[in-house]
């Protein structure tokens, strides 16, 4: 297919004429020539080509030292994507931050999109890759879904090389007196592997090690992900770094990285793990794209330094929280903002028609039909997202991610129910259209920016016990009737209280299917209970995870993988992948 564009320049690109039916993601991709990542730093931002560490021709790492990200300096607005409850229908948050991104810089503003990385294992197992879609992506889109500049690779390095520290300690004497039997840090692998969770290692006689309990999680719930996300410089990633506990001692005392002194090593691995990359969308606008935590079971944003990059770059930057605003928003409010001081100055809730629809119980086979008696009933969730996005102080722009099949009376219906709660919504052709597409999207994003500041405001105060943060945020977000606890949970919870710990943020990590802990109850349930089954300390991240329901931290492959259909054609190419 020939290029998207009549000619590849530096300024906003002129759209050809394009098939009615796109051709997969990874054509329409392929079907663009990017720009010098080094000539694009230096177009859009000023920036010589010695502040980038170039990985090609066309993706590279910012070096910090030249951008001044210092309380002083000039500060771009910051806009916050989040979306409904995921389906299996379809939302398209990611693509409607690349082509909310795309709009508003065809409206003549200077803008940037912050995202997380993708995860080998949703590319291989169930969710595909993380780039956008049609035409409102990520470019070079195999690099970015694949191995990219190497950061997973550094936190999965790291973290296991600590777990390896740890049992070599165990092994030459353990002068730390750490107790095999309560070693908390395990491995972890950026794929999904069931059969990993749970493991013995250190058997086959004393030359290997001492046997004991541990297993593997995914690497975006790796503490050290979470750190490398909230890392304030060097500085602060080290400190964070050695304050992590990794044990107990026989009398339940905590034993750090940093009793051990294995922060250094760390630290030297992460070193350009901590630089933000810097890519580009199909319109070559810029993209930073820096950390990946899941949002089900970790904090769900991508870095605080990609970021404050951003902010001190652009007029206005968007970034997007991972799966639905009950999950995404409110860590990216009591977390990441908590944390960093950052508040986001405006806020789009992405939904879609067939999502909706599923969500009011229509079956996955007749999304396509007109059914506004399912949208109806679907709508409640939507709701439910409004009304919790306001509670932190945000009146959020609606865009509803249009697909081929959208009736203007299904349009207009949600419209209506959005009016009637006090917010805009609009239709966003970003998928099909690209930036042209997000226009009216990103018109309606400058118009709240306009507008007075929010007053953003965190859900809870750091002062509350943990117990009641995990409360409030299960009644007032989810609209649990309770929280039921688990001996063990509410023993963590004393334990963790009396260590000092009660003032940190909670990290809900349950299903992102619902606002309860089924993935089956859909709309907005209310009433039900959310089950905690254990809590988990981070103290290197600053936060405590509520461990809900049947939620792992080491997903499992689908029946029918991903990995199945990817594959090389016969020009070596990468087919497949989505």
């Amino acid at each position: 297919m020939a290029s998207r564009y009549s000619e590849q320049t530096s300024e906003t690109p002129v759209l050809d004429t394009r098939p009615l039916t796109p051709p997969p993601d990874i054509e329409i991709a392929r079907s663009v020539q990017p720009l010098s990542i080094l000539l694009l730093a230096q177009q859009r931002f000023g920036l010589p080509a010695e502040s980038l560490v170039p990985f090609g021709h066309y993706k590279a790492k910012l070096d910090m030292a030249y951008v001044d990200t210092s309380d002083k300096a000039p500060r771009g607005k910051l806009v916050l994507v989040t979306a409904m409850t995921p389906t299996p229908a379809g939302e398209g948050k990611t693509t409607t931050s690349v082509g909310l991104n795309d709009g508003l810089n065809r409206l003549g503003l200077s803008s940037s999109v912050c995202l997380r990385e993708p995860s080998l294992g949703p590319c291989f197992g169930m969710k595909g890759g993380a780039a956008g879609g049609g035409w409102a992506q990520v470019i070079p889109m195999e690099d970015i879904n694949l191995h990219f500049n190497g950061d997973f690779h550094a936190i999965t390095t790291a973290h296991n090389l600590l777990a390896s520290l740890i049992d070599n300690h165990i092994h030459w004497g353990n002068e730390a007196r750490l107790d095999p039997r309560l070693v908390s840090w395990r491995r972890v692998l950026d794929l999904t592997d069931r059969s990993l969770r749970n493991l013995v290692c250190g058997l086959g006689g004393k030359a290997h090690g001492v046997p004991r309990e541990t297993g593997f999680d995914i690497t975006v719930s790796s503490e050290i992900m979470a750190i490398l996300c909230l890392a304030e410089g060097r500085a602060d990633l080290r400190r964070r770094l050695s304050n992590m506990i990794i044990g107990r001692r026989a009398d339940d005392s905590p034993v750090t990285v940093g009793d051990l002194g294995m922060e250094g090593a760390l630290s030297v691995l992460l070193k350009d793990a901590l630089q933000p990359n810097l890519v580009q969308s199909l319109e070559h606008n810029p993209v930073f794209i820096h950390g990946g935590p899941f949002a089900n079971i970790a904090h769900g944003c991508n870095s605080v330094t990609a970021t404050r990059a951003a902010l001190a770059l652009n007029d206005v930057v968007v970034t997007e929280a991972g799966f639905g605003a009950d999950l995404g928003a409110e860590k990216f409010i009591d977390i990441k903002c908590r944390h960093s001081g950052l508040r986001p100055d405006a806020a789009v809730l992405v939904c879609t028609i067939r999502a909706l629809k599923m969500q009011g119980g229509a079956s996955r086979s007749r999304l396509s039909a007109p059914g506004l008696a399912a949208l109806r009933a679907g709508s409640v969730n939507l709701e439910r997202h409004i009304r919790n996005l306001q509670l932190f102080g945000l009146t959020p722009v609606v865009c509803i991610n249009r697909f081929p099949g959208d009736t203007e009376e299904e349009t207009a219906l949600i419209k209506t129910i959005c009016q009637h709660l006090g917010v805009r919504a609009v239709s966003g052709d970003h998928w099909a259209s690209g930036g042209d597409g997000a226009t009216e999207l990103a018109q309606a994003v400058l118009d709240q920016l306009s507008a007075d500041e929010p007053g953003v405001r965190l859900l809870y105060e750091d002062s509350l016990p943990l117990a009641d943060k995990i409360e409030t945020i299960a009644e007032s977000i989810y609209h649990a009737g309770r929280v039921e606890y688990t001996a063990a949970a509410k023993r963590q919870l004393r334990e963790y209280e009396a260590m000092g710990y009660g003032h940190l943020p909670v990290c809900i990590a349950k299903t992102q299917y619902s606002f309860s802990a089924d993935p089956t109850l859909l709309g907005a349930p209310s009433g039900h209970t959310l089950p905690v089954r254990e809590v988990r300390l981070a103290a290197g991240a600053g936060f405590v995870v509520a461990v809900c329901g049947d939620i792992m931290t080491m997903p499992g492959l689908p029946r029918r993988p991903a990995a199945l259909d990817i594959g090389l054609d016969e020009n070596g190419l990468v087919v497949g992948l989505t």
